[in-house]
């Protein structure tokens, strides 16, 4: 026979793994986007919270990374085709990434978005300690991150959601 303390004990330790479960899982919707500031290659400051009010897309990439270099042409044409109804996008260069490698990518692409530098790390960690490359959040005009996607993005199912969250 069980005793009243190994049952509460049970039922709170079900209780624990289900909360966790579900902040785990839970959709990325519910989370908010964090207010970060960082600078692209040319000084400008850009900032999540200044961004607001209409989508962002920030992908994180390296020069290094095959498939943020595979990448680039479909979001060059992303930007190109949604920039003028509202889209703002910010790649973020990780902290390992050496800047001149960053800019010569930049120029050689002829990348038309803002590409800020990541030196300290810290955009990384505020949008939850990215480290593999390529990860990207579709951020929603209200702030909160409705994909998040490790890995090379679906262009179609990425370009449905920009159009939706711009009403187009």
């Amino acid at each position: 026979m069980m005793k009243t303390k190994d049952v509460v004990f049970g039922l709170f330790a079900l209780l624990l793994v289900g909360a966790l479960a579900y902040v785990w899982l839970s959709p990325s919707g519910l989370k908010q986007a964090p207010a970060v500031t960082m600078r692209d290659l040319n000084g400008t400051e850009l900032s999540t919270a200044a961004l607001s009010g209409k989508p962002l897309l920030v992908t994180f990439w390296a020069t290094s990374c095959t498939g943020c270099v595979k990448e680039i042409p479909h979001l060059i044409e992303l930007y190109q085709e949604f920039a003028p109804q509202g889209l703002q996008m910010i790649a973020v260069a990780m902290d390992y990434d050496p800047p001149n490698h960053v800019m010569a990518m930049r120029d050689s692409r002829n990348i038309p978005y803002p590409i800020a530098l990541d030196i300290d790390g810290a955009t990384a960690k505020a949008f939850g300690e990215v480290r593999l490359t390529p990860t990207s959040f579709l951020i929603a005009p209200d702030g909160r991150i409705v994909k998040q996607k490790i890995g090379e993005l679906d262009m179609a199912d990425i370009r449905n959601q920009i159009r939706a969250l711009l009403g187009a």
